[in-house]
């Protein structure tokens, strides 16, 4: 189901997220040596929306009219309110082993406790079969991250190698 909320979207007031810079990313990955990757199971979807803004997502259909809960697709600060909840439930973690920082398999699995304890206490959850766990190389905004080292994804490098010129003006 797809529901139109341009209009909706046209007079929202939009709610703007500094996104962290590459860089600093890349910095806080030093030392770690351990990493875990999560992904919450529908994660918009489990993102509550404010008590009496519930009509604003209305849609009528030829059964009923219905109205979401939680956020649904494609509104235009779904985004930004799931950045602002993880930063908010990951808050005493954030740059220290949030993102990055376990050096060690043990301290790793301590990490991980707590990061399940917040998830769990915030009643979030994850999608198990897309995470990955105690892995010492991992895909990382389009690198490859193992042993401190910040590597360039051979997948993309050869992406790019293998990408045939254009050959008629459309295709610039």
């Amino acid at each position: 189901m797809c529901i139109d909320y341009r209009a909706l979207n046209n007079i929202t007031v939009k709610n703007k997220y500094p996104i962290p810079l590459i860089a600093n990313l890349f910095v806080q990955l030093g030392k770690a040596r351990c990493f875990s990757k999560l992904d919450l199971r529908s994660g918009y979807y489990q993102v509550r929306i404010a008590a009496g803004d519930e009509p604003k997502t209305a849609c009528v259909t030829r059964y009923n009219a219905f109205e979401f809960l939680v956020t649904p697709f494609g509104l235009t600060n779904a985004p930004a309110t799931f950045c602002t909840l993880m930063n908010k439930v990951f808050y005493l973690f954030l740059d220290k082993f949030v993102v990055a920082y376990s050096t060690t398999l043990a301290e790793h699995v301590q990490h991980l406790k707590q990061v399940f304890q917040v998830l769990h206490d915030n009643e979030l959850y994850i999608k198990l079969e897309k995470c990955s766990f105690a892995q010492q190389e991992v895909e990382f905004l389009g690198h490859k991250i193992k042993d401190g080292k910040l590597m360039m994804d051979p997948a993309k490098v050869q992406a790019i190698q293998e990408w045939q010129p254009p050959t008629k003006v459309p295709e610039l």
